[in-house]
Formats: structure tokens, C-alpha cells, sequence
């Protein structure tokens, strides 16, 4: 090997440790910018043409990722996800009550929207309404960022992984979610059963009935208020989300289906477009554009062959992805191991989405949604530490990704 090809290998091994920390110390940095970075870089090499970096960059995955934010953007501003809790809050009396609808009222939520949205969302809600009435907040926060991850496993739109797996692979909405749904729903139910080991205080079934329709947190403190719901919008937005659902269901193409959901929520006279643009994560999109030419560049190097006998067998693919997951992030480790696998390969894709996706669950640093839920409880003085989140997130990492093995195969 020349200069160059140390180089370019040295710069992939470095962009890959950013993306795995999430920054550089020293520098201000986050996962989109060192991807960016790292691209051209390669580029600058001569590893990739500037050409053959943009059409690294597969635009179905773009499009469905960025129209999936609009709809979720229109439904928080409308007020849906405050609505779904409060209606979810409405059937129960008590602390394990509480447990058990927030699990699977947030897991079947995340199925159909980004999981990572309905961790922003919920969160805040979450900690206002244990506030109030006086529950230890750590283990249903706990529950909420598990159940958006198990939850988000059952379709092809539940996180962004999934959109990409969608995207290479072609398997079907339905069929995606007839293998993996069954996973969800076991992998929720697991999670209820080892908080209920963990936390004695959730086990009560008795309790007040939470007189609360809605609740925010304002300047860090629970407030009972009334919530606001913007009628028009939210008729407007549940039914072109409906629509949207139904329409992969009979098997439209994602993306085209998305964009078109998009688009007639963006025509409207109630909404600044500044508004909802300003909910679009575009650090996820440059982050996403970035990864795909860091993958190319990294085929070009041949840089994955160590991979291949792994990715070969059922347990090794779950295994690789479990870590690399949680060395790199699920996006990142989806990316590289794509190259491997053959389009025809149905197992193995769903394999990969489900292991990039409960893998999540393994460490505060395993998936968004878990930093998420964690800031947001240190900024009201309650602290869940790494070794309590590994607690709870490793055994049942380990059994969900048991169950993928001998239910997928």
C-alpha cells in the first residue's frame, strides 16, 4: 500500500472513533460534521470522485427520512403526541398500570413514527406526570427510551435504520412487520417483567387516578395544564398520517408515499413553513449523506472482508451488528455491513434491522433516545447512571436479541 491508501484508511479509522464518541475533544464537533469532514477528506484523497460521491448517496433513504420528520413535525405542532399520552394516562390507576400503558402506548407509537421523536416528546410528559404524583421517575424513563427502541423494531418506518434497510433490501411494510412486530411485542413485555424485578415501587396496583388530561414541564417544574390542540391542523395531519400508513400497507413505495404526505401537509395556511422546517434534523441528513460516501469509500479500500465470514452466519451477524452498534451507532454499523449482504438475503436484513435496533438497549450510549431521556432527567436533579442503565438495558439486550435469533431463523 501507498501514502495515500494509509492515509485514507487512517482517516476512515478516525472518522469511525469520532462517530463513536459523538465528537473530537477539543474541537466542536458532532457526528454530522465529522462525517462531512471525513467525506472530504476521502474525496480530497482521491479515494472518490466527487461524482461517485454523490451518487453514494441514495436519495430514497433522503427523502423518506426527511418526509417522515415533516409528518412528525406537523403532528407535534397540532398536538397529537400530547393527545396519545393523555388518552393513554385516561386507562389507568396505578404505578404498574402506569408502567404497563406507557410501554406499549409508546412501542406502538414509535412502529409508525420516528423513535427518536417520541422520545423528545414523551420525555418531558413523562417526568411532569411522575412529579406530580410523587413516583420515582428513573424506571418509567427507563421504560419509555426501551420501549421507543423495541417498539420501533416492528416496521420499516420505526427508525431511521430501518429506513435504510427498507431501502436496500425491498422487503415489503407488511412483511417486515409480520416477522418483526411479534419481536416488539415480546421484547415489551420483557421489559415490563424485569422493571417490575428491578423497581418494587412499580409493582403497586393501586393508586390515584391521574387527574392530569396533559402535562408539561415549564421552567423544570410539573405543571398541570390544559393542552392546546390546533383543531384544523390536527384533522388535517391524523388523516394524511393515516393515508400514509394505509399506503404502505397496500405496498406503495415508501419514499414516493412519504413525500407526497409531506407535501400536502406543507400546503397550509396555518403554519409558518419556518416553523416546521425548524423541527427537521438536519444533522441526521448530513450525517445520513456523509455515511453513505464514508461506506462507499470504505468498499473501494476493501476494508470489509474481516466482516464477511462473520456476516455469513446468523449469530455472528447479530453479534458484529450488537457491537458495532454500540461502538459506532446503529446508522454507521448498518452502512458498513450492507455491502455483505445480498439484496435476496430476506434473513439476514431483518436480522440486521433488529439487531441494529434492540442493540440499542444495551448502554446509555446505545441508542438516541436513551441520552435523550437521560439529559432530561439530570436537568430536573434526578441521575440514572451508566451502570443502572446497564443493569436493566443488558439482560434485556441479550434476551431480545436470543429471541431475533431463533424466531428469524
Amino acid at each position: 500500500m501507498n501514502f495515500l491508501q494509509y492515509a485514507s484508511i487512517g482517516a476512515i479509522a478516525l472518522t469511525y472513533l469520532g462517530l463513536g464518541l459523538g465528537y473530537f475533544p477539543g474541537l466542536r464537533m458532532n457526528r454530522a460534521t465529522i462525517a462531512l469532514v471525513g467525506s472530504a477528506i476521502l474525496i480530497g484523497l482521491g479515494v472518490l470522485s466527487l461524482p461517485e460521491a454523490w451518487q453514494a448517496i441514495d436519495p430514497k433513504t433522503i427523502v423518506f427520512l426527511l418526509s417522515m420528520m415533516v409528518v412528525n413535525a406537523n403532528l407535534a405542532y397540532a398536538g397529537f403526541f400530547q393527545v396519545a399520552l393523555a388518552f393513554l394516562l385516561r386507562l389507568t390507576r396505578s404505578p404498574f398500570g402506569l408502567l404497563i400503558v406507557l410501554t406499549f402506548g409508546s412501542g406502538f407509537l414509535s412502529a409508525f413514527l420516528l423513535n427518536d421523536t417520541l422520545a423528545l416528546v414523551f420525555t418531558p410528559l413523562t417526568l411532569s406526570l411522575t412529579q406530580t404524583l410523587k413516583l420515582n421517575p428513573i424506571p418509567y424513563l427507563l421504560a419509555l427510551a426501551a420501549a421507543t427502541n423495541i417498539g420501533s423494531v416492528a416496521t420499516i418506518s420505526g427508525n431511521p435504520q430501518n429506513i435504510l434497510i427498507g431501502s436496500f433490501s425491498r422487503i415489503g411494510y407488511v412483511e417486515f412487520a409480520r416477522v418483526l412486530a411479534p419481536v416488539a411485542v415480546v421484547g415489551l413485555c420483557l421489559q415490563i417483567a424485569l422493571l417490575w424485578w428491578y423497581y418494587p415501587e412499580v409493582r403497586s396496583l393501586k393508586g390515584k387516578p391521574p387527574e392530569v388530561a396533559s402535562l408539561q414541564a415549564v421552567s423544570g417544574e410539573a405543571t398541570p395544564v390544559s393542552y392546546r390542540i390546533y383543531r384544523p391542523l390536527f384533522i388535517k395531519s391524523v388523516i394524511v398520517t393515516l393515508a400514509l400508513l394505509t399506503s404502505f400497507v397496500l405496498g406503495v413505495p415508501l419514499a414516493e408515499a412519504a413525500l407526497v404526505a409531506a407535501a400536502l401537509l406543507l400546503i397550509t395556511r396555518r403554519l409558518k413553513p419556518e416553523r416546521v422546517l425548524s423541527e427537521i434534523d438536519w444533522n441526521l441528513l448530513v450525517m445520513f449523506s456523509g455515511l453513505f460516501i464514508l461506506t462507499r469509500g470504505t468498499q473501494k479500500l476493501n476494508l470489509l472482508a474481516p466482516f464477511t465470514a462473520w456476516v455469513g452466519d446468523p449469530a455472528g451477524l447479530i453479534a458484529v451488528t450488537a457491537i458495532l452498534s454500540n461502538l459506532i451507532s446503529n446508522v454507521p454499523a448498518v452502512l458498513l455491513i450492507e455491502p455483505l449482504i445480498s439484496q435476496e438475503d430476506t434473513r439476514s436484513w431483518l436480522m440486521l434491522a433488529a439487531g441494529a435496533t434492540l442493540a440499542g438497549n444495551l448502554s446509555l450510549f446505545g441508542a438516541v433516545a436513551n441520552l435523550i431521556t437521560v439529559e432530561a432527567a439530570a436537568r430536573l436533579g434526578y441521575k440514572l447512571t451508566f451502570w443502572e442503565h446497564l443493569r436493566f438495558g443488558l439482560p434485556l439486550t441479550v434476551l431480545t436479541l436470543s429471541i431475533v435469533y431463533f424466531w428469524v431463523r
